[in-house]
């Protein structure tokens, strides 16, 4: 695959860009031909990297004219930074040619493995926090951050489990993570308390612990709700529902400690007209607008 890269776009500058302190969408197919007939105002849109890993079409075409209107961003579902073997090259290597085509102004990845051998499996699964995982998943963020020349943002997991055999907190590792690699943190709110209910953590707590100083972008996103076992409640980071009102107070106390940063709203299923998307980024750019005055009083 060979993909030529956008003509107004300069490596050399794109390269250092950051996506502008607003609220932002995933980008769907049933709402592009509304946004681009239109002048709908949108801070980013976000992408997922193995979408586009092929040589042409109409997902090319449409995301060629987004990225010369709108910031993007690249979000990866594949490259299993916590899988045991080391990372796939070919994989790696196709990354860099889309990410070199479309010079995002932020690129992610999930703390999560999805491969084994020669088997992938669809979905983003939980690791042990021990010192041998720390220092393969470190190691393969520095493997990606070496061959894609640019700062990766880690997305915390939204988790259903945990091992017996964990030596630290899920906070801990993600702290000793960004301080090895220097990779940056993509706060995923949803997933802090998809995991806080589920683990009976404290999802202010988990927020504190964090290294939020290096938070270059936030998710937001609803979920969707069952019991386990045993009767209890059990949260499922499933993106096919409005943000819960617990999601939004969470991102309220993180907004307070961190200040206003780029905010995506989540939606991969049961996707909603483009006007209801509209409108629950409109909350978040709210929000954000609410603690840049509060930062320019100070």
């Amino acid at each position: 695959m060979t993909l030529s890269p956008l003509p107004h776009v300069s490596s050399a500058s794109d390269i250092h860009l950051t996506l502008p302190v607003r609220a932002g969408l995933g980008l769907k197919n049933q709402h592009i031909p509304q946004i681009l007939n239109g002048k709908t105002d949108i801070g980013f849109f976000e992408v997922h990297a193995e979408n586009y890993m092929v040589a042409g079409g109409p997902f090319h075409n449409h995301l060629t004219q987004i990225r010369q209107r709108y910031a993007l961003s690249i979000h990866g579902v594949g490259l299993s930074i916590g899988a045991e073997h080391a990372i796939d090259e070919d994989h790696l290597d196709r990354l860099a040619e889309l990410l070199n085509r479309y010079q995002p102004h932020s690129f992610s990845e999930h703390l999560a493995w999805s491969s084994h051998g020669e088997n992938f499996y669809n979905d983003l699964l939980p690791v042990p926090y021990d010192q041998t995982t720390l220092a393969r998943v470190c190691e393969h963020i520095d493997r990606v951050q070496e061959r894609l020349q640019r700062r990766m943002l880690l997305e915390n997991p939204s988790t259903y489990v945990e091992f017996a055999n964990s030596s630290m907190s899920e906070t801990d590792f993600i702290r000793a993570v960004v301080e090895r690699t220097g990779c940056g943190l993509l706060l995923d709110v949803n997933n802090v308390y998809v995991s806080c209910v589920n683990h009976n953590w404290d999802p202010q707590q988990y927020i504190a612990n964090l290294p939020l100083a290096a938070v270059g972008e936030i998710h937001l996103a609803g979920f969707a709700e069952d019991q386990d076992s045993a009767g209890s409640r059990l949260l499922i980071d499933a993106h096919g529902a409005p943000i819960d009102n617990a999601v939004w107070s969470l991102y309220r106390d993180v907004l307070s400690r961190t200040g206003p940063l780029p905010t995506l709203i989540e939606r991969d299923n049961d996707i909603p007209p483009l006007a209801v998307l509209l409108a629950e980024m409109q909350q978040a750019e709210d929000l954000l607008a609410q603690h840049t005055q509060r930062l320019e009083r100070a």
